[in-house]
């Protein structure tokens, strides 16, 4: 077995040894209920498709996520394993991807678990079933980046609480850099150049489009380079931890 896989396998029990896990679950699944058909207008809007459903995504995941990933690093820091952890025969590269690959699978776990809701759209109307699949996957993705941000800011600290703002504060800076009303706002202070290749990096901007369900490559390689770069810096700070 390969370190990167123990370990992965070690992280995803750790989930399920305390009831954290479950109740995040629920937690979830709840909130996804309770947002696409009522916070969304879902019956309303009579049309059955799961665009409130997705569209609620980021702002869930803004709470949640961080939750999952502010543990990653910084309980171990906490317990005092990390000096251990650091010391196993097996690279910085493979203790961060184990890591970060048992948490994204947990929230797929998650976003697995809300198929009732795509059942229940398909019972009451006939949706574009291919739109839905574009728009977990592009769900998937977004979580998966905002997990990579948390893992890289859990290195920062020993405390969750800490860990988890960190991580909540960038990722919602992500989301809102690409909004209209922010652009329009720094039109004028800032070069139309900065503003609108800053404005590029906004994860909601790629996420809608992918959730509309236009797979674009570009939309793609900019949540894979997004989570390679925020793990490629935890492993710098957990580098620089390891030489001290």
């Amino acid at each position: 077995m390969s370190p990167t896989l123990a370990v992965m396998r070690r992280e995803l029990r750790s989930y399920f040894v305390t009831p954290v896990a479950y109740v995040f679950l629920v937690i979830f699944l709840v909130l996804a209920g309770i947002l696409t058909f009522y916070a969304g207008d879902f019956y309303d809007r009579g049309i059955a498709d799961l665009q409130p459903f997705f569209v609620m995504h980021p702002w869930l995941y803004l709470i949640l996520v961080p939750a999952v990933s502010m543990r990653i690093w910084a309980e171990e820091a906490k317990s005092g394993t990390l000096e251990l952890l650091l010391t196993l025969p097996m690279t910085l590269w493979q203790a961060m991807l184990g890591k970060f690959l048992a948490a994204w699978f947990f929230v797929g776990l998650a976003l697995l678990l809300t198929f009732p809701i795509w059942v229940t759209v398909n019972y009451l109307g006939s949706p574009d079933n291919g739109i839905i699949v574009a728009g977990y996957i592009g769900s998937w993705l977004m979580a998966g980046a905002f997990l990579a941000i948390g893992a890289c800011l859990s290195t920062l600290t020993s405390s969750q609480v800490v860990a988890f703002i960190l991580t909540a504060v960038v990722c919602v800076l992500l989301i809102l850099v690409g909004q209209a009303e922010v652009v329009d706002f720094f039109q004028g202070a800032l070069p139309r150049k900065l503003v609108n290749g800053v404005a590029h990096l906004s994860m909601l901007r790629h996420y809608e489009a992918i959730a509309r369900g236009v797979l674009d490559v570009r939309d793609i390689i900019y949540f894979v380079l997004t989570i390679a770069a925020w793990l490629t810096a935890g492993v710098l700070v957990l580098d620089l931890k390891r030489s001290h």
